[in-house]
């Protein structure tokens, strides 16, 4: 299935949203449509169509993709994924047993990924082009530096809880009006630990973890661009039971240029030129975003809109070699006040070019379309 509607929309969250706020949204909206759970004749369309929504968008490579070209610059790399993992964590928090029927004691101490953090690095329109490096600091929490997990204060005991022998949680019988229902809670005793703290750490309050500042340094690539992220893998919250940490994001930022501004790996500048080096044509210098000025030769006879290229002076690709060009949009200056001389040069040039206006084949629009390439 391949939907028409924004991803963004379908699990109903904001472009700028973190990873784990759209996970969140999925998982809510899975839980509600799952065919197993809906009757309703439209749910298993409705699910396969949240189900693409976040393939793509969990995904920090397809966002930044789909961020930037929209579902065409997804090209290959779109299509479902296999969450089986997601829903059976749904299925426990719904009925308290997996998919299969069984119950799942051995899952609540089974190791966790942990979540995945998000920050923002603001860039310069040369950094975003070139690369950089950031520092960035942020706080997560690690791994407790006095109790290295344990949650106990070190040289005090750590006991199997005799409650529920270390499985964290307790089979509960509930009689309904129909029949006799059986749940599993988390341990009223060690509050779904497994074991008893004889006397807890000092530093994390028996957590097992702390609050600490971090600071990484973050290798930005060059040609990003706005509302793309950057990966750090293992730099989140600590997973929990032995779990894997989970990743950070780094969502980017570029500030405007004074004169540049970008349209996919291509520059553009307007180039202000007066109405004499239109006629007779001209020779000039022309800055470009590597700081070195290039030579461009404007013909006589050039035309407001006339756009000259530069090849190579543009953004370069991502995870392609090759660079972007540099698009230069001439316009021309009509001067407001002239001076007596030059009112009598234009006075007697005028005289040999005739007054006569000639109607365009082409008006301003067609000539913004023309220049910028739209459709």
């Amino acid at each position: 299935m391949s939907t028409d509607r924004d991803y963004y929309e379908i699990l109903g969250v904001p472009r700028t949203a973190s990873p784990e706020e759209i996970k969140q949204a999925f998982r809510k909206l899975a839980r509600q449509y799952h065919p197993d759970v809906n009757n309703e004749a439209d749910a298993e369309e409705k699910f396969k169509e949240i189900n693409e929504a976040y393939s793509v968008l969990s995904d920090a490579d397809k966002r930044g993709r789909f961020d930037r070209y929209g579902k065409s610059g997804l090209g290959d790399m779109g299509g479902m994924q296999d969450f089986s993992t997601h829903f059976e964590d749904i299925f426990e928090e719904l009925f308290g047993f997996g998919m299969g029927g069984g119950r799942t004691s051995s899952r609540r101490n089974a190791p966790r990924k942990g979540r995945d953090l998000q920050m923002g690095a603001t860039l310069t329109f040369e950094e975003a082009v070139f690369g950089t490096e950031k520092t960035i600091e942020f706080e997560r929490d690690e791994v407790c530096s006095t109790c290295h997990g344990s949650g106990a204060e070190p040289g005090t005991k750590v006991t199997t809880c005799p409650q529920c022998h270390g499985k964290g949680e307790i089979r509960q019988v509930r009689q309904t009006f129909i029949v006799q229902m059986v749940e599993t809670i988390p341990c009223p005793k060690c509050h779904g630990r497994g074991q008893l703290i004889e006397k807890p750490c000092h530093t994390c309050n028996g957590s097992g973890i702390e609050r600490k500042k971090v600071k990484k340094t973050v290798n930005i690539p060059a040609g990003v661009d706005s509302g793309m992220q950057v990966r750090l893998p293992n730099e989140g919250q600590p997973g929990s039971n032995g779990g894997p940490n989970g990743n950070l994001y780094v969502m980017v930022d570029v500030k405007e240029h004074e004169y540049f501004r970008r349209r996919e790996n291509d520059i553009f500048l307007d180039l202000d030129i007066n109405i004499t080096q239109a006629v007779l044509g001209a020779e000039m210098l022309i800055p470009t975003v590597d700081g070195v000025e290039e030579t461009l030769r404007v013909p006589a006879g050039t035309q407001p809109g006339t756009v000259f290229t530069i090849k190579g002076k543009g953004v370069p690709r991502l995870r392609h070699s090759g660079r972007g060009d540099e698009r230069v949009i001439v316009n021309i200056d009509i001067p407001k006040k002239l001076s007596q001389e030059q009112k009598e040069l234009f006075e007697k040039l005028a005289a040999t070019l005739g007054e006569k206006p000639q109607p365009k084949s082409k008006g301003f629009f067609d000539w913004l379309n023309d220049t910028l390439g739209g459709n």
